[in-house]
């Protein structure tokens, strides 16, 4: 796949042609400026290439700004093409001219010039002007309508040659984990997912808040292809009072839909807050498989470990009904400790969740189950009768018994058959979800 990446300087709608050649709203987008600070990726909707969003280029010494152009100006320099994006209402700034020569300095790769928010013709400045930046023509395009991309795909599929001709890849048949970073500002996920790629690629400092949209980062770790999914920090609503990071907050949130597994980040030597609670239940009401990571666990005193790994395993197991024993491990981010073990569980997790148990097998352990227990009578005095059983989903796991007479089953009798089904099959990891259906045993011979 030709790698493509989109540079300027801020607020030129770099992330708004990102999110409308890709299909996606992945990027965050608002009028502020420098919204945009890590680099993400994409793959075009229609086309085999990868395509990369940086944050806007500015001048700095030090801090998230210094660091976000830097990782902006290697995405540059690793490109196969640049999509140099400049505001058309503002026409040519001198930042856009050093910009330029930066860009042509640091590739040598094919650099195709838009000049965004061209919608109205009336409204733009002298399009002549960008011929100084020495990319040849101005392309006149409208990243929010969706106009002149015909330009943009000839110039890629040009330098693509056969590659254009290839299928695109079925999004649906992508078989890598999809693992999403979610926890609190500071608690150390950018840190993390360095660990985990053996590089700096996500921005860290010792403040909250830097990390704005969700970045996935396709990777190989431990054996397997996965795509990391580092998150923005969620604070409680009362401490939220920026609109950006609302949206970011929102996003986060949507990649537990997206993701397979959920590592929630928490930081070991602190007391676990309700918020941390609230996400974990977020993601057993999705189905996914969560994992609680307590990082920072090497500055934890060793004569406090055991007792405090204690009192979270009881506080997560007595919140949550989905699951039998929540998966808590440590690790440190830092020094790269438990994070081979994490991931060795995590795909160890996922491989069961992706099997189906044979009908025959439930079916003899919800025998063995109703055996050493009845069902309670139901509200009319009458029995309950289990019939049948079987799984009709995965993630959640997903069990399906057909009852006879009255189908009143109390939650209880329904935590004691889910107690029972995730031990013996090996599920005290994972969500369950338990319904029952009043009809008759499918394989009943007709009478």
């Amino acid at each position: 796949m030709i790698k493509i990446t989109i540079a300027g300087r801020p607020n030129t709608g770099k992330s708004t042609l990102f999110n409308a050649l890709t299909g996606t709203r992945d990027a965050l987008v608002h009028d502020r400026p420098g919204v945009t600070r890590d680099t993400i990726s994409g793959v075009f909707r229609d086309r085999p290439y990868t395509l990369y969003d940086t944050a806007g280029l500015e001048r700095a010494n030090s801090g998230i700004a210094l660091d976000s152009t830097n990782m902006a100006i290697d995405a540059v320099a690793n490109a196969d093409a640049v999509l140099f994006v400049v505001d058309g209402r503002v026409g040519l700034t001198n930042e856009d001219l050093d910009w330029a020569k930066l860009v042509r300095r640091k590739t040598r790769a094919p650099v195709l010039l838009l000049v965004n928010k061209s919608e109205s013709e009336k409204r733009l400045s002298n399009v002549h002007d960008f011929y100084k930046l020495g990319f040849g023509e101005p392309v006149l395009v409208s990243a929010e309508h969706k106009r002149g991309f015909d330009d943009i795909y000839a110039f890629l599929d040009k330098i693509a040659g056969d590659a254009a001709s290839t299928p695109v890849p079925e999004r649906a048949n992508d078989t890598r984990v999809k693992i999403a970073i979610l926890g609190q500002p500071n608690v150390g996920k950018s840190t993390f997912v360095n660990r985990v790629l053996g590089q700096t690629r996500q921005i860290v400092m010792d403040a909250p808040g830097v990390t704005r949209d969700t970045v996935k980062i396709p990777t190989t770790f431990y054996g397997r292809d996965i795509v990391l999914m580092d998150t923005a920090g969620l604070r409680r609503k009362a401490g939220v009072t920026d609109d950006v990071e609302t949206l970011s907050a929102l996003k986060s949130l949507d990649a537990i839909d997206k993701a397979d597994v959920v590592i929630l980040m928490v930081d070991a030597t602190r007391n676990i807050e309700n918020q941390a609670l609230g996400i974990a239940a977020r993601v057993y009401n999705a189905g996914k498989i969560l994992c609680v990571a307590l990082n920072k666990w090497d500055l934890v005193e060793p004569a406090e470990r055991d007792e405090k790994l204690l009192k979270l395993k009881h506080q997560f197991s007595n919140s949550f009904h989905q699951i039998i024993k929540p998966l808590i491990l440590a690790v440190s981010a830092e020094t790269g400790s438990g994070v081979k073990n994490m991931f060795r569980r995590i795909y160890e997790q996922w491989d069961i969740s992706c099997a189906q148990a044979p009908t025959s097998l439930i079916n003899r352990i919800v025998e063995k189950l109703v055996a050493e227990r009845q069902p309670p009578l139901s509200r009319l005095k009458r029995p309950m009768k289990i019939k049948f059983a079987r799984q009709t989903g995965r993630h959640p796991m997903r069990i399906t018994i057909n009852v006879g007479g009255a189908s009143d089953i109390p939650e209880s009798y329904t935590r004691y058959l889910r107690r029972g089904l995730a031990t013996a099959l090996h599920w005290e990891h994972l969500p369950i979800v338990i319904e029952y259906e009043k009809t008759d045993n499918p394989y009943d011979e007709k009478q």
